[in-house]
């Protein structure tokens, strides 16, 4: 991160919202598209208090090489994480473990370390920073906004729910 490794603990973590993002492995094809997009929307989440954390189970000089040669990869602000024993990747249960290799999850951590919300995608299908970005947005209205629900493809200032009974079946 900024030309420098650094260690990242959960005290890191803890207190601010966070997107861990885990893809197969660096220098691969549906990935770096996927890392772009993340880079482009990164001082959005920074703007709603959230950090991205990308992961692979490649090593840290890896991911150097890949920042500095990869015009996509370069465009990267947040910490590329390095797993490369994939202790967190098997931690969050995303390790496909005849390849050693990670699946596309992404998680959503609450700034007190829970997950409040997870998505893991076939390795053949990349995936939306715009979705992740509403999915963060909505599980942080959600833990403001207790007693009120957002519904499917809700966006910040549009109506929410109240859960009730009038509304069980309704809709």
């Amino acid at each position: 991160m900024n030309g420098e490794f650094k260690e990242v603990t959960l005290e890191d973590v803890k207190g601010r919202w966070s997107v861990f993002f885990f893809y197969p492995a660096d220098f691969t094809f549906v990935c770096p598209t996927e890392l772009e997009d993340l880079a482009n929307k990164y001082e959005d989440f920074q703007k709603i208090g959230c950090d991205i954390y990308s992961v692979s189970c490649d090593t840290h000089y890896v991911h150097k090489a890949w920042h500095d040669t990869s015009e996509r990869i370069k465009k990267i602000q947040y910490p590329m994480l390095a797993d490369p024993t994939g202790k967190l990747t098997r931690d969050f249960d995303v390790m496909i473990e005849e390849d050693g290799l990670a699946e596309r999850g992404d998680f959503i951590v609450n700034p007190d370390g829970v997950i409040v919300a997870y998505e893991v995608t076939a390795g053949n299908v990349g995936r939306n920073a715009d979705e992740i970005f509403r999915r963060v947005q909505a599980s942080q209205f959600v833990a403001e906004h207790g007693d009120e629900v957002c519904p499917a493809r809700w966006q910040p200032g549009e109506e929410t729910l109240k859960p009730s009974l009038d509304l069980v079946g309704l809709l």
